[in-house]
């Protein structure tokens, strides 16, 4: 009884959200397509490696408009808290056609607590970008931002779990009046294959803040995980 009132319940939030999110925000819209493959492997005990390839269409789905590659460490430092590090190497299909090369860094704080049947997901990530990668005489050095991304999963005695998050976009060391300048909504489902194997479907709404000519995306994604 208790499963079905909260599973309602979520999905009727889910329901409001993204109808308040696909509202008339921005001036330009787009339908964008998400894939990507993780492999993840336990090093010793409480460390993992992870590398993971992604490609992102963009124009209605008619573009690649990011090809992603990334690689990361992450420790488990207790029962409800893990810290990882990552490297991110990305090609960005610019205006004029060419695509930017482009290296983030960036540093992960996750938490979660289970109350049954809702598992709460925190992670907060600070990250720095260089853009046009040996192009740049400045070696293309974007910024500083702060990432927070809330996450609310049901656990449902099943192979799969549906869930909504919402992270927010914080540059660092700007002078400006706002706090966030991209916000993403996203609703799915993950499903667990087999012990090794997990497949992602979601929907996202990405919009971005305080730009004169701002773009709201509507994004379908598909990922897989494999674990060894």
């Amino acid at each position: 009884m208790t499963h079905n009132f909260l599973l309602r319940s979520g999905i009727s939030l889910i329901g409001i959200l993204f109808l308040f999110s696909s509202g008339t925000y921005g001036q330009m819209n787009d339908a964008g397509l998400w894939t990507s493959l993780t492999f993840e492997a336990k090093l010793v005990k409480k460390l993992s490696a992870s590398f993971s390839q992604e490609y992102r269409f963009d124009e209605n789905v008619t573009e690649l408009g990011s090809w992603i590659s990334e690689a990361g460490l992450e420790y488990k430092l207790n029962k409800y808290l893990k810290a990882s590090v990552n490297y991110r190497v990305t090609l960005k299909r610019m205006t004029n056609n060419l695509y930017s090369p482009r290296q983030r860094f960036f540093v992960d704080i996750k938490a979660e607590k289970k109350i049954k049947p809702l598992i709460f997901q925190f992670r907060t990530r600070f990250q720095e970008e260089y853009a046009d990668v040996n192009r740049s005489p400045e070696f293309g050095f974007t910024g500083f931002y702060s990432r927070n991304k809330f996450t609310f999963k049901f656990d449902l005695d099943k192979k799969w779990e549906p869930y909504i998050s919402f992270e927010f976009f914080t540059p660092v060391g700007h002078d400006q009046p706002y706090i966030f300048d991209d916000i993403r909504s996203t609703a799915g489902v993950e499903f667990a294959l087999s012990k090794h194997h997990k497949l992602d479907l979601y929907y996202m709404i990405q919009r971005e803040l305080y730009v004169n000519m701002p773009v709201t995306d509507f994004i379908g994604g598909i990922g897989y995980q494999f674990k060894f």
